[in-house]
């Protein structure tokens, strides 16, 4: 190795570590949460995506403009479309997100977003290997809370995860350094403001919804500096709220326990760095049927973003099955966005609907084929279901 090498190694390191240092001072001094009940209009933009985001993000937005249907008639809601957040858009430019689409997502209050394509090496498209969409947004838009709730009634399961969004294991995944051709370094980054507001945000979470549980997840007993912060803040947070119990698991455990039966419904809410947190929310919705059963939340004081937890299924669209793709997910992120800016009732009605359409009627089921409905039709079985004067009632019986 020469010299050269670790002299370029070095500054890159220096550049990453005076980054890192400048995002700290802005958390510093980080605003408040919006007051959605304040703003004369709410503005949600609408990202379709790649793949078979603009079918399942259509199958949303048609429910969303159902239960949103008079405060749009009287200009309180915008539903405002950004065409822009493509792939082939992304390629052109070069860039995780386009700068005109970037500013057109910064004019919404909250963000509706369907999957995005991230470029693997030797795709067959060709495509570059360019940065994650949904990591750029993230990081822009600081939405540093990924919530995701997973509830499996027959199994006693009703979880919700606070994943860290901006730092950990993902936020530098881009920027690492080929120090030689035999010696390549990642960085990872966790501070004391990222980790206790996430932390803090499960703990509110907690208190609020008079659950006695948090549990944090790390590998602090291995990664002993970035983990062992991200669990000694989480002691500390932990002191502000005596009424609500905590415990901390290794993510290699913890993912065993989330199958154990004799475990699984012990746990509440659980919180944890970025790439632990993408683990357990993936096990945890396909212990609820799959990833196409989840909706997730990225929510920041300023903006936030729902979306589909899973990916484009590009080959859904290659073999031309993109209309009979499941739009559970986006319809699910499409209930968080309701509670989330003040819609609360819509939220819970539209909860419960999903219940009844996907867990236990099942008058109409999607398979991604043609053997099954379209997402279009399970968007309007869902719209029906939430018009039955009997939902809460019908709703109950299942329980």
């Amino acid at each position: 190795m020469t010299e050269e090498q670790i002299k370029k190694a070095s500054q890159h390191f220096e550049n990453l570590v005076r980054e890192q240092l400048e995002r700290v001072e802005r958390m510093k001094s980080e605003p408040d949460w919006t007051d959605f009940s304040s703003l004369e209009k709410i503005i949600i933009g609408a990202c379709s995506g790649d793949g078979i985001g603009p079918a399942i993000t259509e199958a949303a937005i048609i429910v969303l403009k159902f239960l949103l249907d008079s405060q749009i008639k009287s200009g309180k809601v915008e539903i405002r479309r950004i065409d822009g957040l493509t792939i082939e858009n992304r390629v052109k430019v070069m860039k995780a997100i386009p700068d005109d689409v970037l500013a057109e997502l910064k004019a919404c209050h909250t963000i509706l977003k369907g999957p995005t394509t991230t470029p693997w090496k030797g795709n067959k498209y060709g495509w570059p290997n360019i940065e994650s969409a949904n990591v750029s947004m993230r990081r822009e838009l600081d939405l540093f809370a990924n919530v995701r709730p997973v509830r499996v009634p027959e199994k006693n399961i009703d979880w919700m995860f606070y994943r860290e969004n901006t730092e950990g294991a993902y936020v530098l995944g881009s920027q690492g350094v080929d120090v030689s051709d035999d010696l390549a370094i990642d960085f990872k980054v966790i501070t004391n403001q990222g980790s206790d507001r996430i932390i803090r945000a499960a703990f509110e979470y907690a208190k609020k919804n008079k659950i006695n549980k948090v549990t944090v997840v790390t590998k602090a007993n291995v990664v002993k500096k970035t983990d062992g912060k991200f669990l000694s803040v989480a002691e500390q947070v932990a002191k502000e709220y005596p009424e609500v119990e905590w415990d901390d698991w290794y993510i290699d455990i913890m993912t065993a326990k989330l199958i154990d039966p004799a475990r699984q419904s012990s746990f509440k809410v659980i919180t944890a760095p970025n790439l632990y947190g993408d683990i357990v929310t993936d096990e945890a919705a396909q212990i609820q049927g799959g990833l196409g059963t989840a909706g997730a939340a990225n929510i920041g004081k300023i903006y936030s973003m729902f979306e589909a937890v899973h990916g484009s299924a590009l080959k859904m669209v290659d073999d031309g099955r993109e209309r009979f793709a499941d739009p559970t997910s986006m319809i699910k992120a499409t209930s968080m966005l309701l509670n989330h800016i003040g819609f609360s009732d819509q939220s819970v009605m539209l909860d419960k609907a999903l219940d009844i359409c996907s867990q236990y009627e099942k008058k109409m089921v999607v398979t991604g084929r043609d053997t099954g409905v379209t997402g279009e039709k399970m968007a309007e079985y869902i719209i029906e279901t939430i018009k039955d004067p009997d939902l809460e009632k019908k709703w109950q019986s299942y329980q």
